[in-house]
């Protein structure tokens, strides 16, 4: 079973852009779908973007659809989260996660990054 571990995270302007990673123990990374979720203050965590253990397909949630890319390098055990065009509603504490079965629901998580976007 993989550890998952998030760094990236800050403080940027409305506008700007961050680079969120991901690194993963463990030598079986290249065998789990991959996903991102997100945490804004006093809310739910939500999904924001996946991609599938090849890293050939991918899915985002509408709203960040255009702004955010996901991305992996298995060779480098890490996924990313390309975040442009940021916004204050973008704030919240971001986590990724894995899925342990193929198909199956985001069972392991990291610690999480906070990004905070300031208007």
């Amino acid at each position: 079973q993989v550890q998952l571990v998030e760094s990236g995270g800050g403080l940027v302007q409305a506008g700007g852009s961050l680079r969120l990673s991901c690194a993963a123990s463990g030598r079986t990374f290249s065998s789990y779908g991959m996903g991102w979720f997100r945490q804004p203050p006093g809310k739910e965590r939500k999904f924001v973007a996946s991609i599938s253990s090849s890293g050939r397909s991918t899915y985002y949630v509408d709203s960040v659809k255009g702004r955010f890319t996901i991305s992996r390098d298995n060779a480098k055990n890490t996924m990313y989260l390309r975040m442009n065009s940021l916004q204050p509603a973008d704030t919240a504490d971001y986590y990724c996660a894995a899925q342990s079965v193929v198909g199956g629901t985001f069972d392991i998580w990291g610690q999480g990054t906070q990004v905070t976007v300031s208007s």
